[in-house]
């Protein structure tokens, strides 16, 4: 079991390896045909050509992109991503910040949404066909299709501005504590819960559907066995993989993907980043920040086959066909 784990397991690292490799070429070389000029970025519109031509050579912008991109994945390996063209500053301590900022609104949104959702899809899904069931999907569809900037918004006017519950931003003051901080993150997570609590639950109730419907919850009722021990030990288990495996797949998508949200509430974020070196045309701050938006999705999509493998011993014979 041990053996055909840690297969299971070398085979998807070097999938992700390959992955991040071909993502940080496309990456490199998509930096490469940007319109801007590095030199002309750092120095402004107005500088002297010789000069913009002799920072471009200190830089080393001036080589073969080969030599480019080699130099350029060896200095990452180390943590090195070079210097950001717009604030003349190495890029890694911003993008630690701005990973650790998306990270803390994530890790605040998914403790507010996991046992909600899961919650909900389970009881929806012991009572299929039933009102609360019929509730629970029309209230989980209904709140997913709200664009994030319109609840974030609303959220913000009635509990910022009406309620004055929480502030309006997402960024606590300078030195405050652990408490003073996801206090801060909490109204700008809730956006997240009305989206993410819907959809994880419909997963739940359709993989609690699928397992009350399966050979072996039927074989342990007719055992014998009670009610409550064939839903914790065959039921649960099963039906809760798919949902594990697109919650990770999901922590990806929203370290990266919470632009809207980290720009209304002021959160320096690993989104607003990317987007920040987008407009400015800082080239390493651009791609240091996607490949480490890629590193983070193939991580969470590995992490979710790896525990569904772990659950469920017959998917590492899939994995090694």
């Amino acid at each position: 079991m041990v053996a055909a784990l840690g297969r299971v397991v070398l085979t998807r690292l070097g999938t992700m390896l390959i992955t991040l490799i071909l993502v940080s070429v496309v990456v490199f070389l998509g930096g490469q045909v940007l319109p801007g000029d590095p030199g002309r970025v750092r120095l402004g519109p107005l500088a002297d050509a010789n000069a913009v031509a002799a920072l471009n050579h200190q830089l080393g912008t001036d080589r073969p992109v080969s030599v480019q991109y080699f130099d350029w994945l060896m200095h990452a390996l180390r943590g090195d991503f070079g210097n950001s063209l717009a604030l003349n500053a190495p890029v890694a301590p911003f993008l630690r910040d701005a990973l650790a900022n998306s990270a803390a609104l994530v890790a605040v949104a998914l403790t507010l949404v996991l046992p909600i959702s899961i919650g909900a899809g389970i009881w929806a899904g012991l009572r299929a066909g039933s009102y609360t069931d019929r509730a629970i999907i029309l209230s989980s569809v209904s709140l997913a299709i709200i664009p994030d900037f319109v609840s974030a918004l609303l959220l913000s006017m009635v509990f910022g501005l009406w309620l004055s519950w929480f502030p309006i931003t997402g960024s606590a003051p300078p030195g405050s504590g652990f408490w003073i901080g996801i206090y801060y993150l909490i109204l700008p997570s809730l956006p997240l819960v009305l989206i993410y609590t819907g959809y994880i639950a419909r997963m739940t109730r359709a993989g609690v559907v699928e397992a009350l419907a399966s050979d072996y919850t039927r074989t342990a009722v007719l055992k014998g066995l009670p009610i409550r021990k064939v839903i914790w030990r065959h039921v649960l288990r099963n039906a809760l993989m798919p949902t594990i495996a697109v919650i990770a797949t999901q922590i990806g998508y929203l370290l990266g993907g919470l632009v809207v949200i980290e720009s209304l509430f002021q959160i320096h974020g690993l989104g607003n980043l990317v987007l920040s070196a987008a407009k400015s045309r800082d080239f390493p701050m651009l791609e240091a920040g996607v490949v480490t938006l890629a590193a983070v999705y193939v991580l969470g999509a590995a992490a979710g086959d790896i525990i569904q493998m772990i659950l469920d011993p017959r998917l590492r014979g899939t994995a090694r066909t």
